[in-house]
């Protein structure tokens, strides 16, 4: 028995590569296992389940098959794809996750968050992140045009990126103390996310004295980055992206 756990592959018709790369895990490996879990950010942007075509289609079906297949497959949504709503979640076969979220696994409990939330330095982006979640504003959203939705979620990205590039690496990245917040209000000594696109092990001393781990999932932009949780304990998967 063991558990995958994915982030932030950023799907695309840009990165067929990447498609290809997934598709080829949901069908060869992720069958073996007791379930996946998908931390946020599976797409690029997800602009509203009227996204449709070939891509779109080929990443739904995978998952369905998978479910039916009778491995579960979990979403919780990233700061990419938190359109994606209950009604396409189930046409996938999968099942949607709090945004923070606490699984059992082998007698011990994991806190899952997509891991942008945690970034509290960032204070830019928390004030983004604030508007994004209003119910209002996605309801707008929802209904523009698509059109309308493409140029706006096109425009969004390319300020994104202008802006990281003047912001320094530590302000992006996770506040060590949100972390150890986090995981005493859950009464948690592991934390798994993404986001941060860093997949590293860290070891923390949590506020109850005892000993914790943050495991960060890393992007699938040149390899895959599998992570594997079983009765031994956690262990990355890293294979190559091939272009061709």
């Amino acid at each position: 028995m063991f558990y995958y756990f994915i982030s932030d592959l950023h799907l695309s018709e840009e990165r067929p590569e990447i498609t290809r790369a997934f598709l080829d895990f949901a069908k060869n490996e992720a069958p073996q296992a007791s379930a996946l879990y998908i931390l946020g950010d599976l797409f690029e942007f997800w602009n509203g389940d009227d996204t449709q075509g070939s891509f779109a289609n080929s990443i739904c079906n995978a998952l369905l098959k998978l479910s039916q297949q009778g491995t579960p497959v979990f979403f919780l949504y990233g700061n990419r794809d938190f359109l994606v709503s209950r009604k396409f979640a189930k046409r996938c076969g999968v099942s949607l996750l709090k945004q923070e979220s606490i699984v059992e696994m082998f007698g011990n409990n994991y806190l899952l968050m997509h891991g942008d939330s945690l970034c509290t330095d960032d204070h830019a982006y928390q004030r983004f992140r604030r508007i994004t979640e209003s119910k209002i504003l996605r309801f707008i959203y929802r209904n523009l045009p698509f059109s309308i939705r493409l140029k706006l979620s096109a425009s969004v990205r390319g300020k994104s990126q202008n802006d990281n590039q003047n912001k320094a690496a530590a302000i992006m990245d996770v506040n060590p103390l949100t972390v150890l917040d986090k995981l005493n209000t859950y009464s948690c000594n592991t934390l798994i996310h993404g986001h941060t696109h860093r997949q590293a092990t860290h070891n923390l001393d949590l506020i109850s004295g005892q000993q914790g781990q943050r495991i960060v999932l890393g992007d699938w932009h040149d390899s895959t980055s599998i992570l594997k949780v079983d009765s031994s304990g956690l262990q990355f998967i890293n294979a190559p992206i091939c272009n061709s």
